[in-house]
This record gives C-alpha cells, sequence and structure tokens, in this order.
C-alpha cells in the first residue's frame, strides 16, 4: 500500500526549491496506482462511488449544455464544472486516500474541510489552465483557414487541416496534462502554492515521459469506456483514476521537505 513519508523537518518557506524533486518511475508504475487505487475503493467503496456518482452527473451536465446550447453550452460546462464543482470534487477522492494512507477511517465531514482550506490555491490553478483551455479553442478556431474552400473535399486536401489541427491539440492537451497531472493532489497535502505545485507536476512528467504516456493512455481508455456506457461507466472509473493520481503523487514527488497542512484524526 502507498504510504505518505513522515518529514521529519520540514524547512522554512524561504529555503525550499522553486520544483520539488521527483523521482524516476518504472514504465508500469500507473498500472501499481491503479491497483492501489482500487484497494482504495474497496476500502471505501460508498464515498468513492459517491464521488463517482457526482462526477458522472457534472460530465452529464457538460454534454447536455454542448448538445442543447452548441459551443456556447461547451464554454458554460468548462468554466462552470472544471474551475469550481472539479477541482473541489477531485480533492474529496485524493482526501479519501490521503486518510486511508495515515490509517483513518475516510469521512465525508474531512473531505469538504479539505476541499475549503485549500479553495484559494485550488481556483488559482484552475483559472490558470482554464485561461489554457480557453486559449486551446481559440487556436482550435484558427485552424479552420487550413480547412479546404472548395466542396467535399478528399482526404489528400484535408491532411493539412487533420495534421494542423491534431499537432495544436496534442501541444496543449500536453501542457494541462502536465501541469494538472500531481499539482492537486500537492496542494492538498502541503502548504504549496499553485504555482510551485503546477511548475513540479510539470517537472516530473517531462522526467518520467514513459510511464506518463501510459498513463495518459489508461486515462484516455478510461474516458473512451465511460462514454460507450453512456457515463454510467464513470461512477467507477472516475474515482479509480482519482484515488490512482494519489498514489503516483506520493510515489513521484519527494515533497518531504514541504510542510503537511496537519490531519483531524478525529474529523
Amino acid at each position: 500500500m502507498s504510504t505518505l513519508p513522515v518529514p521529519e523537518a520540514p524547512q522554512a518557506p524561504d529555503n525550499l526549491p522553486f520544483v520539488v524533486p521527483c523521482r524516476t518511475l518504472d514504465t508500469a508504475a500507473p498500472l501499481r496506482w491503479l491497483r492501489l487505487g482500487w484497494a482504495d475503493m474497496r476500502r471505501a467503496p460508498r464515498l468513492s462511488l459517491g464521488y463517482g456518482l457526482a462526477l458522472m452527473g457534472l460530465s452529464v451536465l457538460v454534454a447536455l449544455l454542448a448538445w442543447r446550447l452548441g459551443a456556447l453550452g461547451l464554454y458554460l460546462g468548462l468554466a462552470t464544472g472544471f474551475v469550481f464543482v472539479g477541482p473541489v470534487l477531485a480533492v474529496g477522492l485524493y482526501s479519501i486516500s490521503r486518510q486511508l494512507a495515515m490509517g483513518l477511517r475516510p469521512v465525508m465531514g474531512h473531505c469538504l474541510r479539505e476541499g475549503t482550506a485549500h479553495l484559494r490555491e485550488l481556483l488559482v490553478l484552475g483559472v490558470v489552465l482554464l485561461v489554457v483551455l480557453l486559449v486551446w479553442a481559440r487556436a482550435a478556431a484558427m485552424v479552420h483557414v487550413f480547412f479546404p474552400a472548395e466542396s467535399g473535399p478528399g482526404l489528400i486536401e484535408l491532411l493539412p487541416f487533420l495534421a494542423i489541427g491534431s499537432a495544436v491539440g496534442a501541444l496543449f492537451a500536453l501542457i494541462v496534462f502536465a501541469a494538472s497531472a500531481f499539482s492537486l493532489p500537492f496542494i492538498l497535502d502541503r502548504k504549496v502554492d499553485a504555482i510551485t505545485a503546477s511548475v513540479s507536476s510539470f517537472n516530473a512528467v517531462l522526467r518520467n515521459r514513459k510511464p506518463m504516456a501510459l498513463w495518459v493512455a489508461l486515462i484516455g481508455a478510461a474516458v473512451l469506456l465511460g462514454f460507450a456506457t453512456a457515463f454510467v461507466g464513470f461512477v467507477v472509473l472516475l474515482p479509480l483514476i482519482g484515488h490512482a493520481t494519489w498514489h503516483g503523487y506520493v510515489e513521484t514527488l519527494d515533497t518531504s521537505a514541504w510542510p503537511r497542512d496537519a490531519i483531524d484524526a478525529a474529523a
């Protein structure tokens, strides 16, 4: 089971480096995270599946808005769901795994208190990533200048448009994933600002390309499976990914020098 390292002497804030040291992972590391995440779900099934239901509801809401209102609905879904609801719900899953790792019985009240206590940094990170997503949407719209002008274009005529669009999308997707892969659980676990957390996450992803590529593939497969089951699969898959992300954070980032927020054992 993944456990939290106990820091002996956290450094003063002025002496802390800007980027958290990261460990070198083997390629199969994400598979361990999933096994540990599944173990957390089995130990706290009601809380985990409750968050899964909430995340499924959010996914359905975004899909309905996009279908009913077109692009406007998609923008509204991203803005409200990602910035305000998404980080809080994700922190709840990390909090469950954090409490389990410390030998506590997870309770909803503590998850909510931790989400509230870290709300400022979570929203800062959410707003930064939202700006990236909006720039991404703008860039995607600009790529349409490469769409063939003639009606009924063939595959050869579409290749420049598809190639440029895919390259732009992949670049922005890398930025968003790398900055958020481990930053949210880091913010929950330690007294750290959103910028340090996101830069440290980015650095860890770039230094562990192979295992993180596998992690991206596993997340993508889970999302596709969730869509294939009309969002029902998200009830299990999204909590599983959330718990596994916590264990990935613990294994990847060496945050022992950063002070940890006290956890209330009586919560």
